[in-house]
């Protein structure tokens, strides 16, 4: 097997090496750009609520994301605050602002392999 995908694939399609990313834990999904978006908008809004709308899912899939995170996490990365007159919110710890700069590092780095590998398809 010593051949270049060069002399495969036909020349002139625009291939491009692309794909997803995300954090498994005992082989399931729980950590990737939806869960980096609803922790963003939940310190945005204050809300799991109020998040879980602005990206058009439901409340309880965003609970269900954020009890997993939380599960997943040596501390909590969302406090819920249950609601008073004015209703509850919550808030994002240190932990999931570091899970968040953790995840776009990441996501930079495998940008840069992506690129690496499809410039290697040019060659």
């Amino acid at each position: 097997m010593d051949k270049s995908i060069n002399e495969i694939i036909k020349p002139g399609l625009g291939l491009k090496v692309n794909g997803s990313l995300w954090i498994e834990a005992d082989g399931k999904r729980f950590f990737g750009p939806g869960p980096v978006e609803l922790l963003e908008r939940i310190a945005e809004t204050g809300s799991i609520n109020e998040a879980a709308k602005a990206m058009r899912m439901s409340y309880k899939k965003a609970w269900e994301l954020v009890s997993a995170l939380n599960r997943h996490a040596t501390k909590p990365v969302v406090i819920p605050k249950t609601g008073g007159e004015h209703g509850g919110g919550s808030t994002i710890t240190e932990e999931a602002k570091e899970l968040i700069n953790y995840h776009k590092q990441l996501r930079q780095r495998f940008a840069l392999f992506l690129e690496s590998e499809t410039d290697k398809m040019k060659s």
